[in-house]
């Protein structure tokens, strides 16, 4: 069974940058739909951005637009998300998921199988 592995979190100033990563040891990630996700306290979790299974597509919440971007590394069985000009709404904890679609390019399924354990990104200065 597919199991994510996630990391790159942690503490940055207003401005800064941090990249996460979601790896699935042993498991290829093409074909997979991912989500990045976050959750901060006392909110409901956010979908910040799909990518399509064919790696292909992206869809990203207004939010993050121009300052995120996902990527994936089929190489590697790595997903990840590069965050830019983060502000203090960003703190949150972030997930990773993924939804296997094989040869359909499907961009935001409605469920995914399998999740990360989360990482805690915090914005402060």
């Amino acid at each position: 069974q597919m199991q994510f592995v996630e990391s790159g979190g942690g503490l940055v100033q207003p401005g800064g940058s941090l990249r996460l990563s979601c790896a699935a040891p042993g498991f290829p990630v093409d074909g997979y739909a991912i989500g990045w996700f976050r959750q901060a306290p006392g909110k409901e979790r956010e979908r910040v951005v799909c990518l399509s299974s064919s790696g292909s597509r992206t869809n990203y919440t207004d939010s993050v637009k121009g300052r995120f971007t996902v990527s994936r590394d089929n190489a590697k069985n790595t997903v990840y998300l590069q965050m830019n000009n983060l502000k203090p709404e960003d703190t949150a904890i972030y997930y990773c998921a993924a939804d296997f679609w094989g040869d359909y390019d499907v961009l935001c399924p409605k469920e995914y199988d399998y999740w990360g354990q989360g990482t805690q990104v915090t914005v402060s200065s």
